[in-house]
């Protein structure tokens, strides 16, 4: 049989599924999937955290109602007031025609960009412009979608445990292989981090193109000391390596002697691009914004060797997928470096550390070996009597009612851990330790 389609054949001409069947094999085939998605482990950390508890709840419900939730790293107390009020402000102005607001610059209003260029890097002494720094939706994104100017066949470094984020989104990318029975995947190079090197790990032994640092540490509360990282910019200058510097809690830090910015240390503009959050500090957890830093001089290399600045692959990178953060959101942003929005941020950090402060001690009292909480919101512990991450997660769940995250859900070296946040009311971390004590 044969086929002969006129230029006058339309789609709505043909009524399948009845006419498919005498179609030639052609008109069968299908999408190809990105099989990268398919090296993936069964589901996402959180997600099997919540399908557990949801399990958990539904057997269980008197002991539901006293359950509290420590696990995911979300906020719980509310925006602050000055960040309200400007947001309130935003939405009469967009209730205004001649106020309203479509479209906005991708890469941000200049009005946040400058807050942001002022308050967290010149009044700290640190040079960055405000056309260094792109606003976005949120650090998760960011970390993830930097990928996207970055080409394959890097050799990329990343630390155990770790965010989950930065191995997934690499395996998606396809720059990865398998992953081995202890879920770390081919083609990653692994940096070990435990209690001898007080979870900063050592400065890789071999050349990387890209490393992942994180500081304050998700998930072990640890920070890195000017001199660790003045090491870690040394080995990147003298290897061509580009540092991806996660600093989404540092305003947690208390020690004044720590960075909060890679850019303090000399040398950095040249090998690190930074990530930056309002979820934590401000409480923008549910509303969304977030920093990206790449200076302008930043470099990345062709195949041929050409050099290249990055600055402008993901200016174009965010021109192209991303249509900015609503107007709204970014006045709300603007509003946290105002007075009245440093001292209700201020606020919630203290709020949140002594949270902390109250785990920290509720665990080292039970006789737990404890890290981190002192600088960062995150509470990182020994599992006791030789349990699992897991088997520990479910005694918490089961006889304490209390959701944590287990530490292998962040990578092998994690395993043996578990981590708890300090997001939470103060009474309900009072009951959390009161619980724990009770164990």
């Amino acid at each position: 049989m044969s086929y002969k389609f006129s230029t006058a054949m339309k789609c709505r001409d043909l009524h399948p599924p009845h006419d498919l069947p005498d179609w030639p094999p052609f008109f069968s085939t299908m999408a190809y999937l990105n099989e990268n998605y398919l090296k993936l482990k069964a589901g996402y950390l959180f997600p099997e955290i919540a399908r557990r508890v949801k399990v958990f709840t539904e057997a269980n419900p008197d002991a539901a109602k006293r359950m509290i939730r420590c696990g995911i790293g979300d906020v719980t107390e509310a925006l602050p007031d000055a960040v309200r009020a400007a947001m309130h402000k935003a939405v009469d102005e967009m209730g205004d025609r001649s106020s309203f607001r479509g479209y906005g610059p991708e890469q941000g209003y200049d009005f946040l960009r400058n807050a942001v260029a002022e308050n967290d890097f010149k009044a700290r002494g640190i040079n960055i412009d405000a056309d260094e720094i792109f606003i976005s939706d949120g650090s998760k994104c960011d970390t993830g979608n930097i990928l996207d100017i970055f080409g394959s066949g890097n050799k990329t470094a990343i630390t155990d445990p770790v965010y989950p984020v930065y191995v997934d989104t690499n395996v998606m990318a396809g720059n990865t292989g398998e992953a081995d029975e202890s879920g770390a995947y081919e083609g990653l190079h692994y940096l070990k981090c435990t209690p001898e090197n007080g979870f900063v790990p050592e400065i890789p032994t071999v050349p990387v193109d890209l490393a992942y640092l994180c500081y304050p540490n998700n998930p072990t509360g640890a920070v890195a000391t000017r001199a660790q990282l003045e090491a870690w910019v040394k080995y990147a200058l003298a290897n061509g390596t580009t540092l991806l510097y996660d600093a989404a809690y540092e305003a947690f830090i208390q020690d004044p002697s720590i960075p909060r910015s890679i850019y303090e240390i000399e040398g950095a503009r040249d090998c690190a691009i930074e990530f930056r959050s309002f979820s934590k500090n401000g409480g923008f957890t549910g509303v969304r914004c977030a920093i990206v830093i790449i200076p302008k001089g930043l470099m990345g290399k062709k195949k041929d060797g050409t050099k290249l600045a990055i600055h402008p692959l993901w200016s174009r990178r965010h021109s192209t997928k991303f249509n900015g953060v609503s107007y709204i959101v970014q006045r709300g942003a603007e509003a946290v470096y105002s007075p009245d929005g440093k001292a209700q941020v201020a606020a919630l950090i203290e709020h949140y550390m002594g949270n902390a402060k109250l785990l920290v001690e509720a665990c080292t009292k039970a006789g737990l070996k404890v890290f981190g909480g002192v600088n960062a919101p995150y509470v990182w512990v020994g599992c006791p009597n030789g349990l699992t991450s897991w088997q520990m997660f479910d005694k918490m769940l089961n006889e304490a009612n209390v959701v944590i995250t287990p530490g292998s859900g962040f990578g092998s070296a994690g395993e043996g851990y578990f981590r708890i946040s300090a997001f939470n009311s103060r009474a309900n971390v009072e009951e959390v330790c009161r619980r724990i004590a009770a164990l």
